[in-house]
């Protein structure tokens, strides 16, 4: 069994686990309290295992897998051990950089014919991706008036697939339903609309296939925002969501930049609506996306 680290006394492999439930828990936006419901597993338990006190079973398997000569992921029946192709897959791409392993998605989506992205031609399919707050519609609106294009909310589009409200969809139906109707209505604005400006919501990043396609198929801009400009411009519209349960709703908010962070700035083009208003932020945003596509300024 891997030795405890000397000043916590904790095993360092389930300080590690519980560390990447935090990180997943942030990136998609749910509170303790509601990963405990969904996953039906006391909070008492699941802040134990977020914070490296989890069931030292899981240390009994490490130690199967260590004998084996395998990876932890193997043992339990992960996709991507499954063949004797995905294991040289992964040989091939494990401990490369993220450059090596950006080159290695665009050259695989090129081949599969999904859409790499790598042709050097922008798409005049503009996604606006960011937390809530960030300014997507007003300023996702703006953009499309000016470039002549249809603006496209895909949250509403959403709720028209699903004929509720995306609070009814989660409520009702979960995260997993909501994901499905959040990649449908991904997948229909890039077959209608060849030229859009769409504002997707905060969350689209979770879902590692909805996100392949906004990336192979869309122009797109990260809009940033410092964490009280977001918590502020939320509360003025009078949507606490996904944070209205925590007590710690600031925490909970740069805990969720923090874990989307890395995945935001997959984006082509990065512009912080923190540092000036509305109509400078617009026009360095429409300054941005008229260069990237050859358009007049």
């Amino acid at each position: 069994m891997p030795d405890k680290t000397e000043d916590s006394g904790k095993n360092p492999f389930l300080v590690a686990l519980g560390e990447r439930v935090r990180g997943l828990r942030a990136r998609r936006g749910m509170t303790r309290k509601a990963v405990s419901i969904a996953a039906e597993v006391s909070e008492r338990h699941l802040a134990n295992l977020e914070y490296g006190e989890g069931n030292a079973s899981i240390l009994v398997l490490l130690q199967v897998a260590g004998a084996l000569q395998c990876s932890l992921a193997e043992l339990i029946g992960d996709v991507t051990t499954l063949s004797p192709e995905w294991l040289l897959i992964r040989e091939l791409l494990e401990r490369r950089g993220e450059a090596d392993l950006r080159r290695a998605r665009i050259a695989l989506g090129e081949l599969l014919g999904t859409g790499g992205g790598a042709s050097g031609v922008a798409s005049t399919r503009v996604a606006l991706i960011g937390l809530r707050g960030a300014g997507k519609s007003a300023l996702g609106q703006m953009l499309a008036e000016d470039l002549g294009f249809p603006f496209v909310e895909l949250s509403r589009e959403i709720e028209k697939f699903a004929g509720c409200s995306v609070a009814e969809i989660q409520a009702l139906y979960g995260q997993n339903a909501y994901r499905r109707y959040e990649r449908r209505a991904m997948e229909e604005a890039i077959q209608i609309y060849p030229e859009a400006v769409i504002a997707t919501p905060g969350g689209l990043v979770s879902d590692p296939a909805t996100f392949n396609q906004l990336l192979s198929h869309c122009t797109t801009v990260w809009l940033q925002a410092d964490p009280e400009d977001h918590m502020n411009r939320v509360l003025a519209q009078g949507d606490t969501r996904p944070m209205a349960a925590s007590k710690e709703a600031m925490e909970d908010l740069k805990g969720i930049l923090a874990g989307r962070a890395a995945f935001y700035s997959k984006a082509q083009l990065t512009l912080n609506t923190s540092a000036q208003g509305l109509a400078s932020s617009f026009a360095l945003l429409r300054s941005q996306v008229r260069d990237l596509l050859q358009l007049p300024a």
